[in-house]
């Protein structure tokens, strides 16, 4: 009995709690039996749990699976095929640009804002092994200075002006788009072509116009944007690796770097 008396508003008559399933109990809906007693409060024909094996529902969700992978497979397939040595070229223009002083500026919407942000925080920090740090900027991130503009010059503009406050002549911007068609990346791109900044576009079929806008275009040919979006992570990685290959390359081996007290120093 409880020291204090009910309210009114206190729940009566609540439900017991069901106990939660043990590992490997009631997980995988799509591979559960019909007779199977545990599962017998499901619909097999509802296509949320995918239904019993063999139901028309669970052959449904497993072929969407299977065609998924099936896309993807074959869209990371001509990445390596048709861009293999684009991405290659970029990892040695970069290694090229950055451990120079230069920059890379990144842009996008959405989940390719995202993607940008991955690309730079594998420049600032670092991709597989210790090296110096690069400096790379996500533009979307500064989101004071992207709201201010936005709320200042419209949308389209908050690439564009942050492009012409940070970039350089010799410095690189990677603008990333599903569709290749939003606007202010294209305005971004123009801005960057007129301060002498080198273009390049990831983005989905071509033709485009971010890819006409851009210097250079790495058009993933898929039918669907998440398989897009999916392929330009593997691009992203990619070059990472091209880059991380091409500085190693460049850097004299009778002066090896080494990390001392939040610097690079040569030995």
């Amino acid at each position: 009995m409880d020291d204090f008396p009910r309210s009114a508003h206190d729940p009566v008559d609540r439900p017991a709690r069901q106990p939660a399933p043990r590992d490997g109990q009631d997980r995988d809906l799509l591979h559960h039996d019909a007779g199977d007693p545990r599962y017998a409060h499901l619909d097999p024909r509802d296509p949320v749990h995918g239904g019993a094996r063999g139901t028309p529902a669970h052959t449904a969700v497993h072929e969407a699976s299977r065609r998924h992978c099936r896309d993807l497979q074959e869209a990371v397939g001509r990445l390596h095929r048709d861009h293999a040595d684009r991405l290659a070229r970029w990892g040695a223009r970069l290694a090229a640009v950055l451990p120079g002083g230069g920059r890379l500026l990144a842009a996008g919407n959405g989940g390719s804002a995202a993607q940008a942000q991955h690309l730079t925080a594998e420049l600032v920090g670092r991709y597989r092994q210790e090296r110096p740090a690069y400096s790379a900027v996500s533009l979307h991130a500064e989101t004071s200075s992207v709201t201010a503009i936005g709320n200042d010059y419209g949308f389209e503009q908050v690439y564009a002006r942050q492009v012409a406050a940070h970039g350089r002549p010799g410095d690189v911007l990677l603008l990333l788009s599903t569709s290749g068609r939003s606007t202010n990346l294209i305005a971004a791109a123009a801005t960057a072509r007129s301060a002498g900044v080198r273009v390049w576009a990831l983005t989905g079929p071509a033709p485009n116009p971010l890819a006409d806008a851009a210097h250079e275009a790495l058009c993933v040919d898929a039918g669907s944007t998440a398989t897009v979006q999916e392929v330009h992570l593997v691009a992203v990685h990619l070059l990472c690796e091209c880059f991380d290959a091409a500085v190693e390359a460049a850097a004299p081996e009778a002066a090896p770097t080494r990390f001392v007290s939040g610097l690079w120093r040569v030995s």
